[in-house]
């Protein structure tokens, strides 16, 4: 993975928390990281590239500016008033190749200097067991903090762990078993065997956990359960979450939305243009 740095821009040392998106069902974690970067009014300082992410290319997400920047599928942001760093993800990785992906994150990640990863993700409504709408929207979270992915603060803030996470579970242990350098096929792993139990580890957020694990570094995930569609409500939700774990005080955003959110640019075209009345 290389890093090219816009003109005059350098990267903030000071920004020693990471925020990036693992692409899953509803797109819900991009969605909420390009919330942050607008609201935050975030600086772009660079674009990453890495062989395992397919090319794209697109007009600026954020701001509707004369010079028409283009968007690439990964670029990099920094708040440095908040101290954050943003990655956004634009375009999916080439099949079969996360793992190779979140190994280039990690040692990136690492060799910058960054100290807490930050990852927001979807999970499929479909496969969600325990369900309690009584509460509205809810977080999971997953933490390297102790080996049962528990986290005190997370608790504190009325969010639960991920249950289906077992770091004893076979696709658990062969997840972490790669992104630590071992081998790419362990001979009692029968793929056509997978079942429900496995479906949690072979999602993109799991490869990106386990390698940035293997760093040393402090990983949180933070999950919600959607299903496709209007995932706008999901992403402000994951977006506010985001915001309490880092301390962010919202009251400095100068959007209209609740939360004072800045809405961007690209969601007015984000399901096209409006029907034309004269069809009906």
């Amino acid at each position: 993975m290389e890093f090219y740095a816009e003109e005059g821009k350098e990267s903030d040392h000071n920004c020693s928390t990471l925020i990036l998106p693992a692409l899953s069902i509803g797109n819900v974690g991009q969605l909420a990281v390009d919330l942050l970067i607008s609201s935050l009014k975030a600086e772009k300082i660079g674009y990453l590239d890495d062989p395992n992410i397919l090319p794209c290319v697109g007009n600026d997400a954020y701001w509707p500016s004369p010079p028409g920047d283009l968007t690439l599928p990964l670029e990099a942001y920094q708040s440095s008033s908040s101290a954050l760093s943003l990655v956004q993800q634009r375009s999916p990785v080439v099949k079969g190749m996360m793992v190779e992906y979140a190994k280039n994150l990690a040692n990136f990640v690492a060799s910058n200097g960054k100290k807490h990863v930050i990852i927001l993700s979807s999970l499929d409504f479909g496969r969600w067991h325990s369900i309690d709408v009584s509460s509205g929207l809810q977080i999971f979270y997953l933490s390297t903090i102790n080996m049962d992915g528990t986290d005190e603060d997370c608790e504190k803030l009325g969010w639960h762990r991920l249950q289906e996470y077992n770091p004893s579970q076979r696709m658990w242990k062969y997840l972490n078993n790669l992104a630590e350098g071992g081998s790419t096929m362990e001979e009692d792993l029968l793929f056509e065997d997978l079942g429900d139990e496995d479906y949690y580890p072979s999602l993109p957020f799991a490869a990106l956990f386990s390698c940035l694990k293997a760093k040393g570094l402090k990983v949180t995930c933070l999950l919600c359960y959607c299903s496709e569609g209007d995932n706008i409500p999901e992403a402000f939700h994951l977006a506010e979450a985001a915001s309490k774990l880092t301390g962010l005080n919202q009251n400095e955003f100068h959007g209209n939305e609740a939360g004072r959110w800045v809405i961007p640019f690209s969601w007015k075209s984000v399901y096209g243009p409006p029907a034309d009345i004269s069809l009906f």
